[in-house]
């Protein structure tokens, strides 16, 4: 396929560019999904999933959390005691509230 390019405007440049972007991502994209199914399909012959052979440790979701901690002002707001602590969380313990007055 030849065109030329002198011919096209610079809109026409740009789309075509973007286009190109696009089908070499996807090209590139499709490329390593046939890669990884291939390398799948024979660990799979050889006895093992690809993450043994990687050494990649299934990931772990962690179950949601039951709430451990109520805003004494607002009992709809709580928190599980993971992960950063809540606004209201830390108000409290500063006005000198301790954990147990916060606890569910």
């Amino acid at each position: 396929m030849t065109v030329d390019l002198d011919r096209l405007s610079l809109k026409e440049l740009k789309s075509l560019q973007s286009q190109i972007a696009a089908s070499i991502a996807s090209f590139e994209e499709r490329k390593k999904k046939e890669a990884v199914a291939e390398l799948e399909e024979k660990a799979r012959s050889l006895g093992f999933s690809l993450n043994e052979l990687l050494g990649v440790a299934k990931s772990r979701r962690l179950a949601p959390g039951k709430p451990k901690y109520a805003n004494p002002a607002n009992k709809a707001e709580t928190w599980t005691g993971r992960g950063r602590k809540p606004r209201w969380f830390e108000t409290a313990l500063k006005a000198g509230k301790s954990l147990d007055d916060l606890a569910i």
